[in-house]
């Protein structure tokens, strides 16, 4: 294979070329909801209403100050002439607007005109969230107000393509630098990341044949891709400087380069293989374009190092003679005899913490939606500003089978009763029973009616997630239950959040259980071991327990998909450090003493296996500092830190843990030949 150098680069190069091309014509989706079970309750009253109803749940707010009720009504009017905006309601739309407002229900009344400021609620179509948000920015001008989700999408949307760049342009030249400092030739860094770049430009042209990928999957992928793998070139190309001190034909060193390391790159792709293999099996959808993304990456990358890097490297290799320099950094330390004597304090410091540390980090308190803007934004004021003006507001939309008015009205006065419910919008409420549905316009009618189904919308006073929030949803639910059984439908924000937590939940089980039982077998079939991926899986799993303790005792409220991913990720992205460590060990234990071969394993590994590890954290820092999306930036503070924690693990934890059970070990383990002091 290696005489084709030529035609191999040639054959990546132009592969990666389409897919920087194809990129281009991916779409991306901003909008999570998007990614729950078509058989969620929410999914369902979604679909249910955008059959029955012209109109969705409203997901956009305006407060306009300073007005008479005729200035709003022109108001109403120019944001219902912005294209993407739909279902503009006001109070007109719940009143006759020629009552004089004493006579106006007080609650419905201070939903949507109080203190001479007026509060609309509408829809922004999918897809047209930033020019929608723009154009209502010139309609209302700087002193008034907009917040909601559709504001939140437009935000994410313009952020994301120039907060990835920003990250990145940070973290190459880190990379660079780190590599420049760990290498011995000037051009040596430069095949790392074209090998790596072009496997990824790849990854993101193949998603042309998915169609559709989130916002997090174009943040996160291209640069989780790039640190997960470059340990895989790492391990190659010291290989390869090894055998060429030994052996003086470079096409031969290289030869040897790739049989030597195969194993341990083959075991360490596999394990994070089928670790983000498991996001797939997610009910969340999420799971699935987070995974496939990741699972193509990981693969491109393993293909693009075994093949593509030896090829470019021997093909420009006189280059690699000619710019060597002296590495500036040791790649063995003799450090080994002064860690192995922490190992008893190690031992009892993780059995002390490891229990409150799994405890821990099921209770932090966790967001499933995108969290609270920055206060320091427009957006983040415009939020305060009409929370401290009509009070906080989730709608929640009911759909009940349509033709018996009193039972909707007992209903309606139920809901209304609850302390959460600020105001009731319904037919009976607005109108009246009194009044036949059949005296209204259409206009009006629609408002409430569909052929088969009423509507009710309550405008709720909790946050669109937490405690209150998810126990209102229950209650309003148990309440209709009561009317109706289960011929209803209820959507609306945390109505969607509240679905969003139960899937989710059941998904990290999942999840966690596949996850573990894939690297598990990855390990059993590498090491030939019984106890050795026991012992690996511990250490890895103690550091994402630890990782993911810290926000429930700094008491930060966690984004939950950042949570589900990053247990996966550091989970099958530094389970590789473990595996060289490991490898390393085995081998060394057949030439002397455990003790022996734990000081040799950590001296001539720790370089090899802290220069992916530096990579890594800096990839997670830098997502999270450069990053303004809660979810984007929890995995990169999740990410960073448990890196650095699976580092020092496997560097203190894990050589502690084969020592106490290196006895266990060797009879657990196939043929391991194990050295024995004569």
């Amino acid at each position: 294979m290696l005489k084709h150098k030529k035609l191999i680069v040639i054959i990546f190069v132009s592969l990666a070329v389409i897919g920087g091309i194809a990129q281009f014509a991916v779409s991306v989706n901003y909008n999570m909801t998007d990614y729950l079970p078509e058989n969620a309750p929410s999914t369902e009253a979604i679909e249910v209403m955008e059959e029955e109803f012209s109109g969705n749940v409203a997901n956009t707010r305006v407060m306009v100050g300073n007005v008479e009720i005729q200035e709003a009504l022109k108001v109403k009017d120019n944001l219902e002439n912005i294209d993407g905006v739909s279902g503009v309601m006001w109070l007109d739309d719940v009143i006759d607007i020629k009552t004089p407002l004493e006579l106006v229900d007080q609650d419905i009344l201070d939903t949507y005109y109080q203190n001479n400021n007026a509060l609309f609620t509408f829809e922004v179509e999918e897809g047209k969230e930033v020019v929608a948000t723009d154009e209502i920015y010139d309609v209302i001008g700087e002193d008034n107000a907009l917040a909601g989700d559709a504001l939140d999408i437009a935000i994410s949307q313009k952020a994301t393509g120039q907060e990835t760049f920003n990250a990145a342009a940070i973290l190459v030249p880190i990379v660079i630098l780190i590599l420049l400092l760990s290498t011995s030739s000037w051009i040596e860094p430069v095949f790392f990341l074209v090998a790596i770049g072009i496997s990824i430009l790849i990854n993101l042209g193949t998603n042309i044949f998915v169609g559709e990928i989130s916002f997090i999957s174009q943040s996160v992928v291209p640069i989780l891709q790039l640190a997960v793998s470059l340990d895989y070139a790492i391990f190659l190309l010291h290989r390869f400087d090894d055998y060429k001190e030994e052996i003086e034909d470079p096409t031969e060193a290289m030869t040897m380069a790739i049989k030597r390391s195969f194993p341990a790159i083959t075991a360490s792709a596999a394990t994070t293989f089928f670790g983000f293999m498991a996001l797939t099996f997610m009910d969340f959808g999420i799971g699935v374009d987070l995974g496939l993304g990741l699972v193509k990456g990981i693969l491109l990358s393993f293909i693009s190092i075994m093949i593509l890097l030896p090829a470019l490297t021997l093909l420009l290799f006189p280059l690699v003679e000619k710019t060597r320099h002296k590495q500036w950094i040791p790649s063995k330390y003799n450090v080994g005899k002064y860690l192995i004597k922490l190992r008893f304090p190690i031992l009892i410091l993780i059995a002390i913490i490891i229990i409150p540390a799994f405890l821990a980090q099921g209770k932090t308190n966790f967001l499933y939606g995108m969290g609270e803007l920055p206060e320091d934004t427009r957006a983040g004021q415009d939020a305060i500003q009409i929370d401290q003006a009509f009070g906080k507001f989730t709608p929640l939309v009911l759909l009940v089978p349509e033709g018996d008015l009193a039972r909707e009205d007992k209903l309606a006065r139920d809901l209304d009763n609850l302390p959460e419910v600020k105001s009731v919008i319904s037919y009976t409420k607005a109108v009246g029973l009194a009044i036949p549905k059949e005296f209204l316009d259409e206009s009006a009618k629609e408002q409430f009616f569909s052929e088969n189904y009423s509507r009710l919308i309550l405008n709720t006073t909790t946050d669109s997630e937490g405690v209150r929030a998810f126990a209102l949803v229950d209650k309003v639910r148990d309440i209709t239950s009561d009317y109706y059984g289960d011929d209803f439908h209820a959507t609306g924000e945390s109505v969607t959040l509240s679905d969003m937590k139960v899937i989710v939940n059941k998904d990290n089980t999942l999840v966690n259980i596949l996850t573990v039982v894939a690297i598990a077998i990855v390990l059993l079939i590498t090491f030939k071991s019984i106890s050795m991926p026991v012992v690996l899986l511990l250490t890895i799993q103690a550091s994402v327990w630890i990782n993911l303790a810290v926000p429930y005792f700094t008491n930060d409220p966690l984004v939950y998909i950042g949570y589900l991913i990053i247990s996966i990720v550091q989970l099958a992205a530094t389970v590789d450090y473990g595996i060289l460590f490991s490898e390393s060990y085995t081998r060394y234990r057949q030439e002397m003493t455990a003790k022996d071969a734990i000081i040799k394993t950590i001296n001539e590994n720790i370089f090899t296996i802290a220069v992916p590890a530096s990579i890594l954290s800096s990839v997670g820092f830098i997502l999270w500092l450069t990053s303004s999306d809660p979810i984007i930036s929890s995995i990169g503070i999740l990410l960073g830190r448990g890196t650095l924690l699976a580092f020092t693990l496997v560097i203190l934890l894990l050589p502690a843990l084969l020592l106490v059970f290196d006895r266990v070990i060797e009879k657990t383990t196939r043929k391991p030949n194990f050295y024995k002091r004569k």
